[in-house]
């Protein structure tokens, strides 16, 4: 049990905790002053541990090695406990618009503004954490160079090569982060301003951010599900170490297919002309042994067709 948890997203299991914390402090506060606002924020809280703690699990399924009925592995795993959260997201969403409406259309006070100032920055705090947790998840795995403040940058343009759960962890929190702010915001000036229309609004936005990370979600874990290219940053690093051999003249063909946040490589090289069948044959089988030395990579399968003088693959 312990080496099948060591294998799951670090991201999500540390998301999984820390939202489970929030979503217990954030209840006893909604329940204390009525806020609907930090009720949003509590189911918001709710589905980001509920989703993490699915997806921390789908993680460490899909680091299992392949078998002889699952020749590929368990990559795709992750996917689809990815969209299993998405679902519980979507339903998360909806209550917290509806309850966001309800108060818009009928505003009401909340008592213990203090408490709930409180449990907000706390919030803001943990979810702001985290977001940075995945932020430097997100710059190993993309092998980044970034460091301080660069990965924030860095975060929002490479996050389409993270891993499945770690761009999960990465959205849900940034949403949370923001939604914590609007909630703080909404808090403070509805009782400072009297004007209690404003947590209604703050509720309704929530819900809003909710749907549009389900949205986004959604999609890019059915593409991953359906099976998916390599980025193309990957697809060269690819390439280039297996031209990096000085007996491969040319790549006929390169597929990479996304499993996860695993990818798997079929290929057909060139090499040079007037090499013997057992010669060629160690060439394959020492590129094939380099590509699959990429810790990104977990399956390959190489074959070697007759040099055509034509140069077909350019970095």
């Amino acid at each position: 049990m312990i080496e099948f948890l060591k294998r799951g997203n670090k991201s999500s299991g540390i998301a999984a905790l820390g939202n489970t914390f929030l979503a217990i402090i954030k209840g006893v506060a909604a329940g204390i002053s009525g806020s609907g606002t930090m009720l949003a924020t509590t189911l918001h809280s709710i589905a980001d541990a509920l989703n993490q703690f699915f997806v921390f699990i789908g993680s460490s399924i899909s680091e299992k090695e392949a078998t002889k009925r699952f020749p590929t592995g368990f990559g795709r795993v992750v996917n689809l406990f990815v969209l299993l959260a998405v679902i519980i997201i979507s339903i998360m969403a909806y209550e917290t618009i509806l309850k966001g409406w309800e108060l818009i259309q009928h505003p009401k006070s909340s008592s213990n503004m203090w408490l709930n100032v409180l449990i907000m920055i706390v919030s803001v705090l943990v979810d702001g954490s985290i977001l940075i947790k995945a932020m430097k998840e997100i710059s190993h795995e993309t092998r980044s160079e970034a460091t301080g403040f660069g990965i924030i940058p860095n975060a929002f343009k490479k996050v389409s090569f993270a891993a499945p759960p770690t761009r999960l962890v990465f959205y849900e929190d940034l949403i949370a982060t923001f939604g914590a702010l609007i909630a703080l915001v909404s808090i403070v000036l509805a009782d400072v301003t009297g004007f209690y229309l404003l947590d209604g609004i703050g509720t309704l936005l929530i819900g809003i951010l909710l749907v549009g990370i389900a949205v986004k979600i959604g999609y890019e874990n059915t593409v991953g599900l359906i099976g998916v290219a390599a980025p193309k940053v990957v697809e060269d690093r690819i390439a280039q170490l297996i031209l990096s051999d000085p007996d491969v003249v040319d790549i006929n063909t390169l597929r990479i297919i996304q499993e996860g946040r695993q990818y798997h490589v079929e290929s057909y090289l060139e090499l040079r002309k007037g090499l013997t069948l057992a010669d060629a044959d160690d060439i394959k089988f020492r590129v094939r042994d380099k590509v699959l030395a990429d810790p990104d990579v977990d399956d390959v399968v190489m074959g070697i067709i007759e040099a055509d003088d034509v140069q077909t693959w350019k970095l």
